[in-house]
């Protein structure tokens, strides 16, 4: 088509658009119900296998690995940028090699990561914010949205305890950019100097916690604000992978004792791996007793908000003490990807710490807290909620965050809310449990498996993690009478105790890492993590991650696949190496 013909039809939208989405819509419900099917078939007792014919729909056995799939791509032309447009068929090409190559996170099996099959609301909404194209930074390009987001944010806020007037909470891309913003909202907030002055006006060094087993966003935001990764204290965890409260306090007066300024904590509910919850409540005691800003990362854990059952909701119990929560939708709740809020007590807080002077873009008559003298910034501890302080509700919600280029993400989660309900969630959250719960059980009777925690504990939370162990042994004792293995390196015996462990458990995490690899043709992809501090003999383990679309077939399905995959690899391995040490 020629340049001209091309610019004059761009003022055709509405009819590229019907003629784009009659090809792609079809498709991608084909591609969406592939995944049904096979879900279907789980629980049939069927199998996509059968009679030796079919593949899984996770994703196209053909494609391989970085290099094959490149190769493909760009022999295809799928990769190619060329001078000519390739008008509706080759959008339509295009779609076929991205559905065909790309992982179906909606298939049974996709059990590796936090977010899984996305909820079909969630989809419509995504094409509704594709039509709109606006930005939700201010409201009068995006009036609709920024409602949708207000009001939602001080739903999520009263779940979570977090009550008031002024409560409430923004989307942000991502947890952590959920986590970064609530740090720099804690520094500007308990040291307003250094919104002007920068870290260096506080006289100390500023320190942050977390917990051993916080996620690793908190030293990101660290090394980007300027603190350095030293600035963050890693606390340790019991055996269930919990901050201790008590090595909190005492890390904490150390610091203050060496004249450095501990000021935020973050406790996590729902860690990455294990899926634990912190004690909040006894940290929000330590929070206050040395004026720490209290964060809560729920990025993960905050989908038992929603849950009818006690038990879950009350894994989240003292949350709602928290200057600020992270929770991310797009996970455990089945928003498309990305839909994550920081919520607050008081956005009050959020807008003074955020808050610049941008005249072309927020028109804001009241200009008290831009001309406000910043050292007077609000006080974290201020528990002024009174209708006659200087507060106005903003509108203009970048004013809030760090972002001024704002999709409307809240939309996503408003129609799935809508379309669902409170109480549709919160069936879909407690059923998603008892299926984890019920893996858990399959674990503990399986011979050939392995809790990571004690056997008969319930999951905190929607992972099931464990070893893959023949007949009760770790692999590496499947090959010394000793369940040693002793390597000689440069002629010299490494037989210390702590080598002997990480060799010992280096043989394991590459059996476990062969399974999760050997599973995908077989229709489940799943994760796994590496050994916890103390237990380096054991190796990596499985983490598998149970959703909300997840069904108890499946779970029975693939405790079958894990033991006869890892049955069939080490008996290769015998084969193969016998009994020797790990090889080089």
């Amino acid at each position: 088509m020629p340049a001209q013909a091309h610019f004059e039809s761009t003022y055709e939208r509405a009819v590229q658009l019907e003629q784009i989405l009659s090809n792609t819509v079809p498709e991608l419900i084909k591609f969406v119900n592939a995944a049904e099917k096979e879900r279907s078939q789980h629980i049939a007792g069927g199998s996509p296998f059968a009679n030796g014919g079919g593949h899984t729909s996770l994703v196209d056995p053909l494609c391989g690995s970085r290099e094959s799939l490149e190769k493909t791509l760009s022999s295809n032309g799928f990769l190619a940028l060329n001078e000519e447009g390739a008008g509706a068929q080759g959008l339509q090409r295009l779609l076929d090699s991205l559905l065909r190559y790309s992982v179906n996170t909606s298939a049974p099996g996709f059990m590796d990561k936090l977010y899984a099959a996305p909820l079909p609301p969630g989809i419509a909404a995504e094409l509704v914010l594709g039509v709109l194209n606006t930005n939700l930074h201010v409201f009068q390009v995006s009036p609709v949205l920024s409602l949708v987001e207000k009001h939602m944010t001080k739903a999520m806020a009263k779940i979570f305890g977090l009550n008031g007037p002024r409560s409430g909470g923004v989307s942000v891309q991502g947890g952590s950019a959920s986590n970064m913003t609530s740090i720099v909202v804690a520094r500007n907030t308990l040291f307003p100097e250094t919104k002007v002055e920068g870290n260096g006006a506080v006289k100390g060094q500023l320190l942050l916690y977390t917990s051993a087993h916080g996620h690793y966003s908190i030293e990101k935001a660290a090394q980007a604000l300027g603190f350095g990764s030293s600035s963050v204290i890693a606390v340790p965890v019991d055996e269930c992978g919990r901050m201790l409260a008590s090595e909190l306090e005492r890390l904490v007066v150390e610091a203050e004792h060496q004249g450095k300024v501990p000021f935020y904590v973050n406790a996590t509910a729902g860690s990455t791996v294990l899926g634990s919850f912190d004690p909040f409540e006894n940290i929000h005691k330590i929070a206050r007793e040395h004026n720490l800003w209290f964060h809560v990362d729920a990025a993960w854990g905050g989908g038992f908000a929603f849950a009818a059952k006690p038990e879950l909701k009350g894994q989240l119990r003292g949350v709602g003490l928290a200057d600020s929560v992270a929770t991310n939708p797009h996970k455990m709740l089945g928003v498309p990807v990305t839909c994550s809020f920081l919520l607050a007590k008081d956005l009050k807080q959020f807008k003074e710490a955020n808050t610049l002077k941008a005249g072309y873009l927020f028109h804001d008559d009241d200009e008290t807290a831009q001309s406000r003298d910043i050292s007077n910034g609000a006080s974290k501890n201020s528990d002024d909620e009174t209708p006659g302080d200087d507060w106005n509700e903003p509108w203009d919600l970048a004013d809030l965050t760090l972002q001024c280029g704002r999709r409307g993400d809240s939309l996503k989660f408003f129609f799935c809310w809508k379309y669902y309900g409170t109480s549709g969630y919160s069936t879909m959250v407690d059923v998603a449990y008892m299926n984890a719960c019920h893996m858990s059980t399959l674990v503990d009777r399986e011979s050939n498996l392995t809790p990571v925690l004690s056997k008969g504990r319930a999951p905190d939370c929607l992972q099931v993690c464990f070893y893959f162990t023949p007949a009760g042994q770790f692999v590496h004792e499947l090959f010394t009478e000793s369940g040693r293995i002793n390597v000689q390196e440069g002629g010299v015996d490494q037989t210390t105790e702590k080598s002997q462990r990480a060799r010992l458990g280096k043989l394991n995490s590459q059996v476990t890492s062969g399974i999760a690899k050997a599973l995908i043709p077989r229709g489940f992809m799943i994760d796994f993590a590496p050994a916890l501090e103390g237990q380096e003999d054991r190796g990596s383990f499985f983490r598998v991650v149970v959703n909300i679309s997840t069904v108890r077939e499946t779970v029975e399905r693939l405790i079958q696949e894990v033991v006869t995959v890892g049955t069939s690899l080490v008996a290769d391995l015998k084969t193969n190496a016998g009994p020797v040490g790990l090889q080089r």
